[in-house]
């Protein structure tokens, strides 16, 4: 304990008013030690926005004070060439969802559920009123109907605000004479949400928005004319629980927005979105999906209309019920209504994407090979060609397709995300990217050579301060002869001739990619620096190496990819600097703790499990999103076809009688995705079966660990279990 909460000194807050931190924190770092305490007081940059001109960058940093529990967002603008760079509110309130209204000498912001509107440098903020209740209909709204998330059309006349509306019906609407019974009636499926009874769900309200603002001078501003786009639909928009605005689109007349309209039972085993088309003056909606034909069940999402309104753009999954099906960038014509898919010969998945300012290219994120990379696609290529993966393909055999072009270069270990174009930089795309040793700054990418330049420098000066780890890729052979992608992170100062001990990550999803990110939940550096050599195997069910390695673990968590992480740990116990080793993981990660622990015959010394499913068969029966066990299991545990039941056969808690190694548990109580009864049952099996073990609730917590002195008290206990076993 002592050696985490070393190195910490703090200076006084700047901005900081009546407790609340609204500032930057000075952060004097002793001996050059990274801390969960460090790593949570480093700013974090986030929703990049370009000026109407091409010349300005807006963007918030959000900062932590421990003391205090939480996090202040406040905003920044500096030049495109990152020079200039001042902030410009310091607000005791977080402040989100800033945007640049026409003209660019605006901005329009949210504040405790409210919108205001300042000037570029942060001068004469105002409230502007919005009623939201003008959309009621026949839907009550929430007590408080916050505008929650907004955006604005590119024509600056028009904005679309995310409120909630009241779903279902409370004891007082059934029994008005019960007006103080605290109950929930249930008659139907997906009544609770990731870490939330459904009682209210998102509805996206259009309304237009005028005055001096949006450059009608000598006007004040005003919000008019709110219509709710499922005004008395009992369907979310956008979609729970991690949709935002990105699912709309809102270019002249048209609105276009992805929604899954269907409810109860239907809603819990279907991914069926759909591609709905918005008229704003005949106020009437289609399905682009049932117009333009075929067979559309899965996942579409990320609607966006070309800067000339020609196309329309989104991202689609081909299969229903599948979660990681490849996500496709498809090709609507508006004026033809004709369709296509641009990456039908792209052997990876298509991320957040932006088009150019002529509409003829989109340039767009994908991971490949455990990076997320920046590539640009020409939207007239030839879309015949079909990939198909070949017998001899390699893991590590990168597969772009026609028309399709990297930018950023493949030595580059960043994840770049958020690309965005300015017109003053021409041939250079806005970005940020992050990697494994530093949280996400703003960057420039040269298009046509690749090369990067960090703009902004949040964290520079402590980074400056903290012993570096190193780091390397690994491809190992695995049991079947295929080449598996790993990340090996080494301590500050590694010495080869000595012997550390070892942690193993296990990735959660299942389907994700162990890339160059940086996170406050699970961090990697932070693990280094505990003075452990941390790995990354990217085994089956990985998204960063082709489809058939992603799609390979549905129907087979028992198999080949248990094999691949026990291939990373007898790579780590031969080397002769590696002592002991550990295997941590959460979600799915914290599964395949719960099933090494019975399988492993005493490969690892130690386990940490977060938010691990334990008994397969009761998690069907208590998790809320059906259609992902149903798919990936192979069914229902009373279902008779042989994956079911080689899946319910072999679920961990029927290995209970071979755990030996000591096992640290934690959990979310909040958690609806794996419910808290999972880790509760794992912890009081291993006691009953003598094994040592510990567990550490979160009440408030839901699958993640989010609250800063959580997340520190997790940290505490996650090194201090480790170092007992391992060290």
């Amino acid at each position: 304990m002592t050696l985490l909460a070393a190195g910490l000194a703090l200076a006084s807050c700047a901005g900081q008013k009546n407790g609340e931190v609204a500032g930057k924190p000075h952060i004097e770092i002793v001996d050059g030690h990274f801390t969960p305490e460090i790593m949570h007081q480093m700013g974090k940059i986030s929703d990049i926005q370009i000026s109407p001109d091409g010349r300005k960058i807006l963007y918030g940093v959000s900062y932590t004070s421990i003391e205090e529990n939480k996090g202040i967002r406040n905003l920044f603008v500096m030049d495109i060439d990152g020079s200039g760079n001042h902030q410009i509110t310091v607000s005791p309130k977080s402040i989100s969802n800033a945007r640049w209204i026409r003209g660019g000498s605006n901005i329009l912001y949210l504040k405790g559920g409210k919108l205001y509107i300042i000037d570029a440098e942060g001068n004469g903020e105002t409230e502007i009123a919005v009623d939201t209740k003008a959309a009621r209909g026949d839907q009550e709204m929430s007590s408080a109907p916050a505008v929650e998330a907004f955006e604005i059309n590119p024509e600056g006349n028009g904005i679309m605000m995310q409120v909630s509306v009241k779903f279902g019906k409370r004891p007082s609407d059934i029994y008005p004479d019960l007006g103080k019974a605290q109950a929930r009636v249930v008659d139907d499926l997906m009544y609770r949400h990731w870490d939330h009874f459904v009682e209210e769900i998102p509805h996206t309200l259009i309304a237009s928005i005028s005055g001096i603002s949006t450059g009608d001078s000598g006007k004040p501003v005003s919000v008019e004319s709110v219509k709710d786009l499922l005004e008395g639909q009992a369907y979310e928009l956008p979609t729970l629980p991690f949709g935002g605005l990105e699912q709309l689109a809102w270019s002249g007349d048209n609105v276009a927005y992805s929604c899954r309209k269907v409810t109860g039972k239907e809603y819990a085993f279907s991914t069926n979105t759909d591609i709905y088309l918005y008229s704003v003056e005949k106020d009437t909606t289609i399905n682009i999906m049932e117009m333009i034909g075929g067979q559309w069940p899965g996942y579409d999402t990320e609607p966006s209309f070309s800067p000339d309104g020609k196309y329309l753009a989104w991202v689609s999954m081909a299969r229903g019920g599948y979660e990681a099906d490849k996500r496709r960038l498809m090709l609507l014509d508006m004026s033809e209504m004709s369709f296509r898919e641009l990456t039908a010969d792209f052997k990876y998945n298509v991320e957040e994407f932006v088009w150019s300012a002529d509409s003829r290219t989109i340039y767009f994120a994908s991971y490949i090979n455990g990076v997320k990379a920046l590539l640009e696609l020409d939207v007239e290529k030839d879309c015949s060609k079909v990939y198909t993966p070949a017998n001899d393909e390699k893991t590590s055999d990168v597969i772009l397709g026609e028309g399709i072009r990297r930018v950023t270069a493949e030595n580059c270990w960043f994840d770049f995300s958020s690309p965005a174009l300015s017109s003053a930089l021409g041939g250079k795309l806005i970005a940020t990217n992050a990697s494994m040793m530093r949280p996400a700054e703003i960057v420039s990418v040269d298009i046509a050579g690749g090369s990067v330049n960090q703009l902004s420098h949040e964290n520079d000066e402590i980074l400056a301060q903290l012993k570096t780890p190193s780091m390397e890729e690994k491809w190992l052979k695995t049991v079947d002869g295929k080449d598996m992608h790993c990340w090996v992170v080494y301590p500050p100062e590694f010495d080869s001739t000595k012997v550390y001990p070892a942690i193993e990550v296990c990735l959660g999803g299942p389907q994700g990619t162990c890339s160059q990110g940086f996170s406050t939940r699970w961090n990697y550096r932070l693990m280094a620096s505990q003075g452990y050599v941390v790995i990354l195997p990217n085994r089956r069910g990985t998204t960063a190496f082709g489809q058939a390695w992603c799609e390979q673990i549905s129907g087979d968590y028992i198999g080949l990819n248990m094999q691949d992480y026990m291939t990373a740990g007898r790579y780590l116990k031969s080397l002769p600097y590696i002592g002991k080793v550990a295997a941590v993981g959460a979600s799915y990660g914290g599964y395949s703790i719960y099933n090494l622990a019975g399988v492993h015959e005493g490969l690892y010394d130690a386990f940490i499990a977060h938010a691990g499913i334990f008994n397969q068969e009761q998690m069907f029966m208590m998790t809320e999103e059906l259609w992902f066990p149903n798919f990936d299991n192979g069914g229902a545990p009373w279902d008779e076809n042989p994956v079911a039941v080689r899946h319910y056969t072999n679920s961990p808690h029927k290995r209970i009688r071979c755990w030996k190694t000591p096992i640290l548990i934690t959990h979310g109580e909040m958690d609806y995705r794996v419910p808290v009864e999972q880790g509760m049952a794992a912890f009081n099996a291993a006691q009953m079966m003598g094994v040592p073990s510990k567990m550490v609730l979160f009440p408030g917590e839901n699958h993640w660990i989010l609250k800063p002195q959580n997340s520190v008290l997790w940290n505490r206990e996650f090194f201090g279990w480790l170092d007992k076993w391992c060290k």
